[in-house]
């Protein structure tokens, strides 16, 4: 190894949730932390934060707040007393404010990378070999080329889009979140294929702003992995609002002309359909980020999947070699990537580091919301655990009134012998933030009669969450 190798105790290959909140934590227990990261802006300059913070959670909810301000001025603003007229979409001025939040993150990234004296490099870390008696040489090419050495490996190099067969992403007319994030121009028509969490979102943004919306799904049900009560209220508002949402789908052939972007396939009925598009989202998933990583020099296992092989501690097969988040076996979620970072930093000092995975809330950012935590009922149902459950709908809120949005449910389920709550799934405004009550609850194994005994704010929302748990015990007081 070249003497002119800069050592560290740390080494965390990517800038995202999961690794920079790694390096911040693993600073802060005293240890020497690089941090490695070749995501750019528009000026070529580094933008720490991974796809989260560039082209995930943190732009999409820019344009979603946007898009429902500009809804709500269409629509709800009348009813309000409030009477506009002229109203214009400034789309340029909406994709630059998302833009800015976007630079906003990348810049407090920095600062706080700064603030804990983490060394960032800016650019691509790639493994030289196996380890050596200084620890894991690496090579970091880009704009901070250098050659380093690290006791310990923190991988934390998230996740890419997964295209379709032979359908790459060309980001002008088939996009992927990259893409969708930046259209200069409202489509007539939009195609997405898959419900999920990206394609609902994503279709949603671009229906407000007033395209017809067509949602391609490959599933009979819409969102399957959540409860089944709420994924069906969730279908008939989505329908409401006029997204188009078409299950048991088969994708055939698709085409990309001047004209647009053509899509066959059949439905769930065995019936032939072609569709012409403007522009065509394709959110299928994701894939782990594991190119130009040098796995196969440094010997690092990797899985049919493309995922990094870790064990329940996000230990890899080689020692001292970490991964966390996208890039690793679990869902795909920012703070699990989070709380992973965290958790493998306390273990590299001795300590122990925990991630609870039956507490990992999960949130989709349409209108409504829709948040949830733990087993849904038809994962009781299939592990035959005897539980009960109580509902209780925004209906009959006096501040879901008072906002203007009814919609939806908050719904517990909770041990049908011991009452502990087992899993809490919501629907309707605001349901990213009341969902973290029931996470608390959960960690500290609270019953449903625990929060239906606790005193909530009146009037608020979070009285639906008391009302949900009273009405495990059949006693609810406002419905």
């Amino acid at each position: 190894m070249s003497n002119t190798a800069q050592q560290f105790d740390v080494v965390v290959i990517g800038a995202g949730p999961g690794g920079y909140i790694a390096a911040i934590r693993a600073a802060q227990l005293g240890f020497k932390v690089a941090c490695v990261d070749d995501s750019v802006n528009a000026k070529g300059g580094p933008a720490p934060g991974g796809t989260c913070t560039n082209v995930g959670c943190i732009p999409s909810k820019a344009l979603l707040q946007s898009s429902e301000h500009f809804e709500h001025a269409s629509h709800s603003f009348a009813e309000h007393g409030i009477e506009v007229s002229g109203l214009k979409l400034n789309l340029p001025q909406m994709i630059k404010r998302k833009d800015d939040v976007v630079k906003q993150n990348n810049d407090g990234i920095l600062y706080l990378l700064k603030k804990n004296k983490i060394t960032f490099f800016h650019g691509r870390a790639a493994f030289t070999g196996a380890a050596t008696a200084d620890g894991y040489p690496f090579e970091v090419t880009g704009q901070s080329a250098a050659t380093l050495t690290a006791k310990h490996v923190i991988i934390a190099t998230g996740s890419t889009p997964r295209a379709l067969p032979n359908v790459p992403f060309d980001e002008k007319q088939i996009l992927s979140n990259t893409g969708a994030l930046a259209l200069s121009a409202v489509p007539a028509k939009l195609g997405v294929i898959g419900a999920g969490v990206i394609g609902l979102e994503m279709g949603s943004v671009w229906r407000r702003l007033g395209s017809k919306v067509t949602v391609l799904e490959g599933l009979p049900t819409l969102l399957g992995g959540i409860d089944e009560q709420i994924a069906k209220e969730a279908g008939k508002l989505f329908a409401k609002q006029g997204l188009n949402i078409s299950l048991g789908v088969q994708i055939g052939k698709i085409s990309a002309g001047k004209k647009g972007v053509s899509v066959d396939f059949v439905d769930a009925k065995g019936e032939k359909h072609s569709e012409l598009f403007d522009k065509l989202i394709v959110s299928i998933g994701r894939n782990a980020n594991t190119n130009g990583l040098g796995a196969d020099k440094a010997g690092l296992q990797i899985d049919e999947r493309g995922c990094i092989v870790v064990d329940g501690d996000c230990k890899t097969n080689l020692p001292n070699v970490w991964a966390v988040g996208d890039v690793v076996r679990g869902p795909m979620l920012a703070h699990k990537a989070e709380e992973e970072g965290v958790a493998v930093a306390e273990r590299i000092a001795g300590q122990h580091g925990h991630v609870n995975f039956n507490t990992l809330p999960g949130v989709i950012y349409t209108s409504p919301e829709i948040a949830f935590v733990g087993k849904s009922e038809q994962q009781l149902k299939a592990d035959g655990v005897a539980y009960k459950a109580g509902v209780f709908p925004f209906l009959a809120n006096g501040r879901a009134r008072a906002l203007g949005d009814t919609s939806g449910m908050v719904k517990f389920l909770a041990d049908a012998t011991t009452d502990e709550i087992l899993g809490v799934h919501i629907i309707g405004p605001m349901a990213s933030e009341l969902i973290a009550e029931a996470v608390v609850a959960m960690e500290f194994k609270a019953s449903a009669e625990d929060i239906a005994r606790i005193c909530h704010a009146h009037p608020s929302l979070s009285e639906s969450t008391k009302e949900a748990a009273l009405a495990v015990d059949k006693r609810t007081l406002n419905f």
